[in-house]
């Protein structure tokens, strides 16, 4: 499946453990995990890929892994963390890179509203 976030002023990505990808437009700076805003994923789509065992996140060049949490069931939110830790937020668990692992060359063009990412997941 794939879908696309946009940009955001206010977009750090800081965090150590999670990634996150939202469908709200705006953020403050203390989602320091969140890598996108105004995601289009279809909540359907994501639906398909919780009968998988493990899952590929690709933003760009950048790859994560992650174990997938069958009970996955936001339609506003993906949240994939390095932790074991689950929410109905949580897609991914155990992955194997957070936020703070991007590069800061592209968590600057994150921060501009104008930029639009393509994030694939199989």
């Amino acid at each position: 499946m794939e879908f696309f976030i946009y940009g955001h002023e206010n977009i750090s990505a800081k965090h150590k453990t999670t990634i996150e990808f939202t469908k709200d437009k705006e953020v403050s700076r203390k989602g320091d995990c969140i890598l996108g805003v105004n995601a289009d994923f279809s909540f359907s789509e994501i639906k398909g890929l919780l009968k998988k065992k493990e899952i590929k996140i690709k933003i760009e060049n950048f790859i994560v892994k992650a174990e997938v949490n069958p009970g996955f069931n936001n339609k506003k939110e993906i949240v994939i963390r390095k932790s074991g830790f689950i929410s109905g937020r949580t897609l991914g668990i155990n992955a194997d890179k957070a936020s703070i692992d991007l590069g800061r060359k592209f968590v600057k063009r994150l921060q501009d509203p104008k930029e639009r990412i393509k994030i694939i997941i199989k």
